[in-house]
């Protein structure tokens, strides 16, 4: 049977971005063209016996930092990949090694939806800073200090975490709804049901947060993707 444009389009994007952060023998097709850099550097390199997109804040400390993947458009469906953050080198004690993925990101990131870990949380001795491992956000209205400040707990959770180790992260999103999952677990850690953007559109980009080393491979998208051309 002959499949329309829509649909080769939709099968192109998928396969074009499971290869974009693949390691191993895709290792070779890997472009940084693909990537739309904002505040960061980007780099691959071989971490942990695996290719991976290197970030790193060009400023230390400047905020949200973004790699938005080109040509993207992004509504419903699962965003999986592997996520490596620590605290940069000569950042102060506040630095948690955020690191995430910011999703319906809007033109010139705007706006954005993110969910991000802060991996020296997962296994630190005081009990709420472990409640903090996990976050919500929604840029630049809904940041951290406002959601916690409005909502204690709603938009952050516990999850076991290590610095600098390879985490899987699946995000499910559909409508105003999104669901975290960490490593293999089958119920999420972290559910959010009223997303601050609402049921738009927009691009995916890997992100991290102030202070922050970050390694990413492994990016799988699935659900309502297209090309951002065909929209």
């Amino acid at each position: 049977m002959t499949k329309s444009p829509a649909v080769r389009r939709i099968e192109t994007v998928r396969i074009l971005f499971c290869l974009l952060l693949a390691s191993g023998l895709h290792s070779q097709i890997l472009d940084l063209s693909k990537l739309e850099l904002k505040g960061v550097s980007a780099e691959f390199v071989t971490y942990h016996g695996s290719k991976a997109v290197k970030l790193i804040e060009k400023s230390i400390g400047q905020g949200d930092s973004l790699a938005i993947v080109k040509d993207l458009s992004f509504r419903d469906g699962t965003i999986e990949l592997e996520v490596a953050g620590s605290p940069a080198t000569g950042v102060g004690e506040g630095a948690r090694g955020f690191i995430g993925v910011a999703f319906r990101v809007q033109p010139n990131a705007s706006r954005f939806e993110c969910i991000y870990v802060r991996p020296t949380n997962g296994r630190a001795d005081d009990q709420l800073r472990r409640n903090h491992s996990t976050q919500y956000v929604s840029f630049p209205d809904w940041p951290w200090e406002k959601l916690r400040k409005e909502a204690p707990g709603v938009y952050e959770s516990y999850v076991d975490l290590q610095p600098g180790e390879w985490t899987k992260v699946r995000i499910a999103v559909k409508d105003v709804n999104a669901s975290l999952f960490v490593g293999d677990a089958a119920q999420p850690c972290l559910l959010i049901h009223d997303l601050k953007l609402g049921a738009i559109g927009g691009g995916i980009a890997l992100w991290i947060g102030p202070g922050t080393e970050g390694y990413f491979r492994n990016l799988h998208i699935t659900g309502h993707v297209t090309s951002a051309q065909g929209n």
